[in-house]
């Protein structure tokens, strides 16, 4: 599950810049994971409680915005949405598509709580 320690990387950095800000806690989390990223929705979900215990993320709330997986076929030059790399066009059942979205996974923002 390298859900997990991305999400200790996130929060540790979350935690340095609420440190450095002289913010009492951290509220709400917003993350954006995209459909071709390769982290599991639900993992980052189950593994963000545990990851944030004894930091100034502890009892946030994780919102996860999820971002479709999309790209451009290479035949017919459809911008499309794909389920998976190296899907076939969906517009016309056989281009090669070219990743342009979805591989995302970042944090969008955060809200905090001032001291």
């Amino acid at each position: 599950m390298h859900e997990l320690s991305i999400l200790e990387g996130m929060i540790q950095g979350i935690q340095e810049e609420a440190l450095a800000g002289g913010f009492a806690r951290v509220v709400q989390v917003r993350l954006e994971v995209g459909k071709l990223s390769g982290a599991e929705v639900e993992a980052l979900r189950f593994a963000f409680d545990a990851v944030s215990q004894d930091t100034l993320v502890e009892g946030a709330t994780l919102e996860i915005l999820e971002l479709p997986g999309t790209g451009q076929c290479q035949d017919c030059g459809a911008e499309v949405e794909i389920e998976a790399r190296f899907d076939l066009c969906p517009a016309c059942g056989d281009g090669f598509v070219t990743v342009t979205g979805g591989t995302e996974l970042r944090i969008k923002d955060i809200d905090v709580e001032e001291a």
